[in-house]
């Protein structure tokens, strides 16, 4: 209620020195000239919170909310009672409150203005009340509509302008009936929900002030700790300000010590006192013999006073730079003093993270961090009992490192923590990878066999090549209307295989209009590369996955090559394996940002896999009676891009293993 009131004072207050309107309550009907407020104060941090041109008027009422706010009204108001507004003096308490007269009756008055069998008998009436507001909700851009409708887009009512040709007219509605249910029964499933988990709420609050209760003590002993650690700063300090003032004083008192002495000295050269007047009262003797004797010894006094006079030099320096005390490294190290105990975890980086025959982790540290002195990478081996165990890596001084020595199709588990003054961090969230389930084969793509330079881009590191749907795929639209197909541009990789089973992986950039990628033998290049025909269209191929139900007649015919159609954000499988992917709705999937493919030589056959999961999309058999390629075909715009450990051709194979590469 206190807030309330300060939004209404709020509201007066810019009324009365110049602000822009005045609170209008939304359900009723408003005149256009009405002004309204557009800003109001946040209950919570106090800031203007900017409505937009329509102000308050452009937000729903909560009539749950009144309903709530009037109940206690209506409690705080207990004390008072609602009086009749008919009755004559004198005048009764009222029992109930018509909220279409808007008005609160006693018993006697309510029988007499609703009497049975007119209109008035069939009013909504409540408990006596003061508000009379109609449980009305019109709809804040057409004032004069009510809300019949529930945007399931904007998740807001809306009426049947708003649908017809309003903001909402591209959305999905429904009736407000059946939001009405589906809300109500979400909301009373959480409520059950909440309710069920109650003795795990009080099991957690106690948990919680377990908690707020060490939190508190180990805070009080962090705060004595640290008032210990100042206090011994400062006992340091004042033992070193006392020992260093009493150097200082004693080289002043030396100093001023020698300088009055020779003050004394030049002072007994003056007349009437010390040498001189020694030597005028020496003068005066008469006796030869006596000032023969006195005058030798005196003469040399004054000679030697005669030559400190030409070569005159203080006896002790007046400057004490020597004792210039330098501080502005203690000064910094003092502002830089924080608490250098446990160092914050990392966490690992899943987005720039690759694991083949090796494992690249990346990892970051919070912006606030304190630097480290280096970091330790642990890994342990999923589903194997002798290799339960965590392994740690060598200390490593910046946020990546690379793991070798992992098996292949396994699932591995990582984690890091930072070291700082011998003080570990704990370990980062663990994160869980997959390793491909054959050794890396590396390749880059080849320019030199049947590549297609006018429709093709091929990239300096030959790593990524793309498909530009420009001139020269215009110009082939003359054969679309015979009734012929484009054929697609293919290109391979530079590096054949010839047994055993590898693996490799690429990106297909998500706006590429069709991309086909797969294997295929070098008897099956020699036909698309020097005979190209419309048969390479996407129609014939068995492995396109279009519905042109060529793939169910050769399915069970091994080919010399094996191509899945990936493009338009989807990868599409062959019609043939619908047995084995069950529905026909399956065989469209979402594409995977990488794809890895894996081709078992001696075995025959071809996988096609999800590189983030390794979850296995496709296979099927393969004819591989020759040598075999990395192939891929690309028809309008489009782009594959290689993974780094795939062009780097970094080739860890087991011990007896060899990869045969042939060039074509």
């Amino acid at each position: 209620m206190e807030k309330l009131d300060r939004l209404l004072r709020s509201a007066s207050l810019r009324r009365s020195f110049g602000g822009r309107g005045s609170i209008s309550s939304p359900g009723w009907r408003r005149s256009s000239v009405t002004p309204r407020v557009t800003t109001f104060p946040c209950p919570g941090c106090q800031h203007d919170i900017d409505l937009g041109e329509r102000g308050i008027s452009m937000l729903f009422r909560n009539f749950t909310l009144e309903s709530i706010v009037e109940r206690y009204r209506q409690a705080a108001r207990a004390a008072v009672a609602i009086m009749c507004n008919v009755c004559k003096p004198p005048v009764q308490e009222a029992t109930k409150s018509c909220m279409d007269c808007k008005a609160s009756f006693c018993n006697e008055c309510f029988k007499m203005n609703h009497p049975w069998g007119t209109p008035k008998a069939q009013h909504e009436y409540v408990g006596p009340t003061t508000n009379f507001r109609p449980k009305v909700l019109m709809c804040p851009e057409h004032e004069m509509e009510k809300v019949n409708m529930y945007c399931e887009v904007c998740r807001r009512p809306v009426c049947h302008l708003c649908k017809l040709g309003g903001s909402h007219a591209n959305h999905r509605v429904t009736s407000m009936s059946s939001a009405y249910k589906i809300l109500k029964e979400k909301l009373s499933k959480s409520i059950h929900y909440l309710i069920s988990k109650e003795d795990q709420v009080r099991t957690q609050i106690s948990e919680l002030e377990v908690l707020i209760r060490h939190t508190e003590e180990n805070g009080q002993l962090a705060e004595r700790r640290t008032s210990e650690h100042f206090e011994r700063l400062l006992e340091a300090l004042q033992e070193r300000r006392t020992e260093m003032l009493r150097s200082i004083e004693q080289s002043r008192s030396l100093r001023v010590e020698r300088l009055r002495t020779q003050v004394e000295e030049y002072q007994g050269m003056l007349e009437n006192s010390g040498l001189v007047g020694y030597a005028q009262e020496v003068l005066k003797e008469t006796d030869q013999s006596c000032f023969v004797q006195t005058a030798k010894l005196l003469h040399v006094r004054i000679q030697k006073a005669t030559d400190s006079l030409k070569t005159f030099q203080t006896a002790a320096a007046p400057s004490f730079e020597e004792f210039v005390l330098d501080t502005s490294k203690e000064e910094l190290l003092l502002k830089e003093l924080s608490f250098s105990g446990v160092p914050e975890p990392p966490v690992i980086d899943l987005s720039r993270c690759r694991v083949y025959n090796e494992g690249l982790i990346h990892w970051h540290l919070s912006e606030d961090s304190l630097p480290t002195d280096h970091h330790i990478v642990e890994f342990r081996k999923l589903g194997s009992e002798e290799e339960s165990g965590w392994r740690a890596s060598e200390p490593v001084f910046g946020c990546s490192t690379v793991l070798s020595d992992l098996s292949a199709g396994s699932r591995y588990t990582f984690r890091v923590k930072s070291c700082r003054n011998g003080v570990y961090s704990p370990s980062s969230p663990e994160v869980t990878l997959h390793t491909p389930p054959a050794p890396v084969f590396g390749f880059l793509f080849n320019e030199k066999c049947g590549f297609s330079a006018e429709r093709l881009q091929l990239s300096k590191r030959r790593d990524s090549v793309e498909s530009v749907a420009g001139m020269s795929l215009l110009l082939a639209a003359e054969r679309v209307q015979t009734g012929s197909y484009i054929c697609l541009d293919y290109i391979i990789g530079d590096t054949g295989i010839s047994h055993g089973r590898h693996y490799w992986a690429f990106r297909v950039q998500p706006d590429s209009y069709m991309i086909k990628v797969g294997v295929a033998s070098d008897s099956k290049l020699t036909e698309w590369f020097h005979n190209p025909r419309d048969t390479s269209s996407p129609r014939y191929d068995h492995d396109s996955g279009h519905d042109s139900g060529s793939e169910d007649t050769c399915f069970e015919v091994s080919q010399p090559f094996t191509l899945v159609t990936v493009g338009m954000g989807r990868l599409f499988i062959p019609k043939a394996s619908a047995s084995a992917a069950g529905d026909h709705g399956s065989r469209v999937l979402p594409m995977p940002q990488r794809i890895g493919v894996c081709l078992d030589y001696d075995a025959g056959r071809v996988f096609f896999y999800d590189a983030d999961t390794m979850r296995c999309l496709y296979e099927r058999p393969v004819d591989c009676s020759g040598t075999m390629y990395p192939a891929f075909g690309l028809l309008g715009g489009g782009a594959v891009h290689l993974e780094e450990f795939i062009t780097a051709k970094r080739l860890f194979t087991p011990s007896g293993f060899t990869l045969i590469h042939t060039q074509i």
